[in-house]
């Protein structure tokens, strides 16, 4: 039998450090990259804006510290498994005969930690000698939200202290043969609407009718909710390409709660609405749009939307940008630039100005994140590796 691929035993080595959300493993993954830095030769350090909470710095210092700093960032959480629709154990890293490694975290993202790693331990080998220094980061909490992650971490004075030009992060696979590169976000608003009213006998028409004001407010969430549905399956966009999830808003209501029995007319009726809004919108008029709604019915509006963070130019304009489509076509790959449909910690990165790039170089692989039996073949995972290699290769050289 061949002997397995470093690259290979490396990350099936971190996917068994369970970092599930959530009470993640933040101890035992921070032991794992010290270990990993001493293996390659990489300064460490972990900093802990929140307590308990590390944010691991592996850096690969370049020859000029005048020029700004390559970071790749990745998380190192995972969201939580339904261990009876798994078919393997989700932190045993099983490979399975036909190279696929099974376990959570396998797409999402703790393949493109690894895939950092293990491209500078190919780099350091061929002697390569970077001019721009390279910081590779694992942040806690992104799937809750990256609040005590990279959000607080771009607060302090030891992000400053690393220079960022320019960063990459996750993106997600691809099910035909391209990767997908995210350029922006949806700006994410989770809502909680309270009506309030009388409460009374189920026979009465009680006014005013909490439910009856919850259910005329989310009547207009779901019209929205359809209208830019239908724009998503039959729209075109202005250059004749297709709408994507990450071009449109989407809205669904995620939690209802209301009554305390059959027949009697609750004082209280509240719901939960996820909305994730498309960059092109105008937020200050989308904000003024749903609070009218919620004051016409006299109710009350909670988790008011962040600013949108901003994008980063994914063409000819943004020598970053040039630098990973010269290596995706140097390797015969094709790039599909979109609009990233939930959240990555690239958002904080662009909101204080930072150019950032989301790519996971996965293709030919349905997507898997967050899903059972979350996989990727051992081949598909070398293959980034190897992207990664070319990639970072000429991104520490780029003036």
């Amino acid at each position: 039998m061949a002997e397995e691929n470093i690259a290979v035993t490396r990350f099936r080595e971190y996917l068994r450090v369970n970092t599930m959300q959530p009470k993640p493993d933040y101890a035992g993954c921070a032991a794992f990259l010290k270990g990993y830095a001493e293996e390659l030769g990489l300064e460490y350090a972990a900093y802990e804006p929140v307590a308990g909470k590390p944010v691991v710095v592996l850096t690969w210092r370049g020859s000029d510290p005048t020029l700004g700093a390559i970071l790749l960032n990745s998380h190192t959480d995972v969201v939580p498994v339904s261990r009876a629709r798994w078919t393997q154990d989700p932190f045993a890293a099983t490979k399975l005969p036909n190279g696929d490694i099974v376990a959570r975290g396998s797409q999402d993202m703790k393949c493109v930690g690894i895939g950092y790693l293990e491209a500078i331990r190919i780099l350091k080998s061929q002697g390569v000698v970077p001019v721009r220094t390279v910081h590779s980061s694992f942040v806690p909490d992104e799937e809750i939200g990256g609040t005590d992650g990279m959000k607080a971490f771009i607060q302090t004075a030891d992000f400053k202290a690393l220079n960022v030009d320019f960063a990459l992060d996750e993106g997600i696979s691809h099910p035909d043969d391209a990767y997908k590169v995210f350029y922006s976000e949806r700006t994410p608003w989770w809502i909680t609407l309270t009506a309030k009213g009388s409460a009374g006998h189920g026979s009465q028409f009680i006014e005013p009718n909490a439910t009856a004001r919850l259910i005329r407010v989310l009547n207009k969430f779901l019209a929205l909710r359809e209208s830019e549905q239908r724009r998503l399956a039959l729209g075109l966009k202005l250059d004749g390409s297709k709408y994507t999830l990450g071009d449109v808003t989407s809205v669904n209501v995620t939690m209802l709660n209301a009554g305390v029995q059959a027949n009697v007319v609750p004082e209280v009726a509240k719901a939960s609405v996820d909305v994730r809004v498309a960059p092109t919108v105008n937020l200050v008029e989308f904000k003024k749009l749903i609070r009218g709604w919620c004051d016409e019915e006299e109710i009350e509006l909670t988790g008011m939307m962040p600013d949108f963070s901003g994008s980063t130019a994914a063409d000819s304009s943004n020598k970053w940008w040039n630098v990973l489509s010269a290596v995706a076509s140097q390797r015969s790959v094709k790039l599909e630039p979109e609009v990233f449909p939930a959240g990555t910690d690239s958002r904080f990165l662009r909101a204080i100005g930072l150019p950032a790039l989301g790519i996971s170089p996965i293709r030919n692989t349905p997507i898997l994140l967050h899903d059972h039996d979350e996989f990727l073949n051992e081949n598909t995972f070398l293959e980034g590796v190897s992207f990664y290699v070319d990639l970072i290769k000429q991104l520490v050289r780029t003036q």
